[in-house]
């Protein structure tokens, strides 16, 4: 991810010198902020009828994963709106 941002902001033509060495720092240090670089929350929701951005912000932080943890089991937050929480897909 960091090094497609880094490509991202040298291919850039209109980002002055001081902004692009402080954009490539910044990419370097934060996944978040490469991520921030590669997707732009505007352009993905600029389409969608009656939905306006009021505000976005990319954060990150590293945890350790424990997939035997109850932790790491699905919510219903996470389960997608067409299937139960179990997984199987709602008829109807």
């Amino acid at each position: 991810m960091t090094k497609a941002a880094l490509a991202k902001i040298a291919e850039d033509p209109e980002l002055p010198g001081d902004e692009r060495a402080h954009a490539e720092s910044a990419v370097t240090e934060d996944t978040a902020e490469a991520l921030a670089y590669l997707v732009d929350p505007f352009d993905l929701v600029s389409e969608m009828p009656g939905v306006e951005l009021a505000q976005a912000s990319w954060s990150s932080e590293e945890i350790d994963y424990d997939p035997d943890s109850p932790d790491w089991d699905l919510d219903e937050d996470d389960v997608d709106g067409d299937e139960e929480a179990d997984g199987a897909a709602v008829v109807g």
